[in-house]
């Protein structure tokens, strides 16, 4: 097991997008912060954090919350 040192932080997310991953981690049963401390870790290493049954859930979820971006529409994403 690593210990880690976790420090609170505030950041901006999509609307959307949040809700997705709150999802995510309900299904998961893990906190939202363990949710994207994984999937960062996973991306700074190249590597696909979801199984394809995860990926199937996360597409329900993006149905539900009316989610439509995708990886293109990161970096060119504009504030209401």
């Amino acid at each position: 097991m690593v210990t880690a040192e976790r420090t609170q932080t505030g950041l901006r997310v999509e609307k959307n997008l949040l809700k997705v991953l709150k999802g995510l981690a309900e299904y998961l049963d893990m906190s939202l912060g363990d949710l994207v401390e994984g999937i960062t870790l996973h991306a700074f290493e190249g590597r696909a954090p979801f199984s394809p049954e995860t990926l199937d859930k996360i597409g329900q979820l993006k149905s539900v919350y009316g989610l439509t971006m995708t990886a293109e529409d990161a970096h060119r994403l504009v504030d209401r």
